[in-house]
């Protein structure tokens, strides 16, 4: 079961990329149609998680879980939803693959935590690999939105890794709660300043919900996207450990890309190939001592099982 919920999951996010290009090409407004996703899914899972006794209602109203929402929800998906005009649906993938790089840096230059060499070596793979994915399509021709998609998404990450960050103090702060609830607590924020952002920025938002297409991509994002996607990852984490599930980050871009060539049709150049597996094979860098140490505490975990069952 394991396996078949850690598959499903990394199908779920790598179809997501392409669902939302799906969407803003029906016309969904990127700020409301994100907003709309998480506030959505944020809302069903924590109704369900008070409905069982999971979380407390208070915990909407404490400002130490909106840093969570600014970092993980709104500044990670106001730029990629908005990248996704100008940018391909696999491109955007890829590019979104440089979460732990961010993290990395930030836990370096800003916590001054000492990264290894490996973390390092890694980091530089992973920008090599952005500038192999950007660098062949700039040209004076080059479309100044796609440029300045490429960086919100970019940019974007740096929320994402500094959200990711913050999340771990609040998980510390309320260990009697669901990480699953806590996460939609997260979202809920993030879907709200995205709607706060969408009515101060974007006219006639809703006006592509009147199309199946755009219902559908809403939808699928809502519900298989958020709710599914992100339940299978928290089963995860309490089935196996902490790191295995986020894994998914070297196999869902893959999986992105390659939807986005063969159903929609997005261009497939060999620089662009070769730049998404030069910024996976960074992030494997980065998180090389993780891997390690996770295979360690797997392999003692296992001698004290059979030494207890001999």
């Amino acid at each position: 079961m394991v396996w078949l919920g850690y598959t499903v999951m990394c199908l779920i996010f790598g179809t997501t990329f392409l669902m939302i290009k799906v969407g803003i090409d029906a016309g969904l407004s990127p700020f409301f149609s994100a907003g709309m996703r998480f506030l959505l899914a944020g809302a069903i899972i924590f109704v369900w998680a008070l409905a069982t006794g999971k979380v407390r209602f208070s915990l909407l109203w404490r400002k130490d879980l909106l840093p969570t929402g600014i970092g993980l929800t709104f500044g990670t998906f106001a730029t990629l939803y908005w990248a996704e005009q100008y940018v391909s649906s696999g491109l955007a993938a890829i590019l979104s693959a440089t979460g732990p790089i961010f993290l990395l840096l930030i836990q370096s230059i800003v916590l001054r935590n000492k990264a290894s060499r490996s973390s390092v070596i890694g980091c530089v793979f992973g920008f090599a690999g952005v500038g192999l994915l950007v660098a062949p399509n700039l040209s004076v021709e080059t479309n100044l939105f796609w440029v300045v998609g490429c960086g919100a998404i970019l940019i974007g990450e740096l929320f994402y890794a500094s959200g990711a960050l913050y999340a771990k103090r609040a998980l510390v702060r309320y260990p009697e709660t669901s990480p699953l609830a806590l996460n939609a607590i997260q979202m809920m924020h993030g879907g709200i300043l995205l709607l706060v952002l969408s009515l101060f920025t974007e006219r006639e938002p809703m006006n592509a919900l009147t199309t199946g297409q755009g219902i559908g991509a809403l939808l699928y994002l809502t519900v298989v996207g958020s709710m599914m996607g992100h339940s299978l990852f928290y089963w995860l984490v309490a089935k196996t450990n902490p790191f295995f599930p986020t894994t998914w980050l070297y196999i869902s871009p893959l999986i992105a890309f390659a939807l986005g060539a063969l159903l929609y049709g997005e261009a497939v150049t060999w620089e662009a190939i070769a730049g998404g597996i030069t910024i996976i094979v960074g992030i494997l860098l980065v998180n090389l001592n993780t891997i390690r140490g996770a295979r360690s505490a797997k392999r003692t975990q296992g001698a004290v099982q059979a030494k207890q069952a001999g």
